[in-house]
């Protein structure tokens, strides 16, 4: 390790807190990847990665008093390093046996616990893939925060997060942006706020953190017109869940559907036309999801930007299994510049519901720390783009 420093940089709407944040560099070293023309993005809540040094802030099962161990740390690294080496074949058409893995040249990480664990990934059993960065966000206290792998320098990482009325998001979101190809990627890694409290209790945090991203996408058709933005992560939301909760409650997230538009911005009366003083303050609460391609509003006022959303199009079921029933939490959303034809392109995206993501019943196989078997109780999400001829 060459370089290690703390970035640390706020954006905040309403109140202000200083998050930590680690980047760690192996050196400029661009990609060697046999998928030339092609960029993968990984995200997956690994749930609950630990490493085996206890300073507190552990979940009580991943304590030494309760089993928790070095070894058995080491061996969950293994498991999720065999895993992501192996999914490229899996999910490419046509791929054959004894193809050589290619992984994925940006890999989000939700539910780690430090930036240690992000180094021993890269520099152990990833070492010969290149990640050459990492980088590392957590709120200060809490057990555990967000982590990117990058085969590719990063240009900049920003640590984004948000207090409201006294009360802080738990884990920060991460920008990255990254060159690849002579061409210029966003990533927003994002950990939103669970329900745990209930629905409508915790639903004012995950807004919160969709006005994050909402300002920030505005912000960079701005700065750097035409550069792609992609969305990932566990946002503890699903994508219709203004549906589920019977199309009377603003969600985090919103269908571009007349009902949301209605229910969403009072002063609404036509597409493209707003009573003055309506769209900027109540616009910016939710991101708007769209299955076109390119994403687009037909409902709501053309200013919003509007983000492609694949479940219900290539994706389908879910990524989290709860009570009997799956849920579209994890997401991988994608702004209209990665429809254009111009330079990276949307080519293909797939959840991995496939061994040894899943277990016997097709569910995700989730990781039992008292056992040691198992990965997570969320199934990553993989993202395909290729450069445009």
């Amino acid at each position: 390790m060459k370089a290690r420093f703390l970035m640390i940089i706020i954006l905040m709407l309403v109140f202000s807190l200083i998050f930590p944040a680690c980047t760690d560099n192996w050196g400029n070293n661009q990609r060697n990847t046999k998928y030339e023309g092609e960029f993968t993005a990984m995200v997956w809540n690994v749930q609950n990665l630990f490493d085996g040094e206890e300073t507190g802030t552990e979940y009580a099962d991943f304590r030494e008093a309760n089993g928790w161990t070095r070894e058995k740390y080491q061996a969950r690294l293994l498991s999720i390093s065999q895993a992501i080496l192996g999914i490229m074949p899996g999910i490419k058409p046509g791929s054959k046996t004894g193809v050589k893995p290619q992984v994925p040249d940006i890999i989000g990480l939700l539910e780690v616990e430090n930036s240690n664990i992000l180094a021993d990934l890269a520099q152990g059993h990833l070492s010969e893939h290149g990640f050459v960065e990492t980088f590392f966000g957590r709120v200060p206290g809490m057990a555990t925060g967000a982590g990117v792998l990058s085969r590719l320098p990063l240009a900049e990482a920003i640590v984004h997060s948000i207090t409201v009325n006294g009360e802080t998001s738990q884990r920060p979101m991460l920008e990255v942006h990254v060159e690849a190809g002579g061409e210029l990627l966003v990533f927003f890694l994002c950990h939103w706020k669970s329900k745990l409290g209930g629905d409508d209790a915790t639903e004012y945090l995950r807004r919160a953190s969709s006005r994050i991203v909402n300002r920030r996408v505005l912000e960079l058709r701005e700065e750097k017109p035409g550069v792609p933005v992609i969305i990932m992560g566990d946002l503890n939301i699903n994508h219709d869940e203004f549906f589920r909760r019977g199309s009377s409650v603003i969600t985090a997230l919103m269908p571009d559907n007349e009902v949301a538009a209605a229910t969403a911005l009072p002063g609404y009366l036509l597409p493209g036309y707003l009573l003055p003083g309506y769209l900027l303050p109540r616009a910016l609460d939710f991101l708007v999801l769209s299955n076109e391609k390119p994403p687009r509003t037909e409902y709501f006022d053309t200013s919003v930007p509007a983000l492609y959303s694949a479940w219900e199009n290539e994706l389908q079921d879910g990524s989290y299994y709860f009570r009997d029933n799956w849920e579209t939490i994890d997401h991988i959303l994608l702004t209209q510049e990665l429809f254009d034809q111009k330079a990276w392109d949307f080519e293909s995206i797939h959840v991995l519901n496939i061994p040894p993501f899943v277990n016997s019943n097709a569910t995700p196989n989730s990781y039992n720390q008292r056992t040691g078997f198992g990965l997570s109780d969320h199934l990553p999400l993989v993202l395909v783009l290729k450069l445009a001829d």
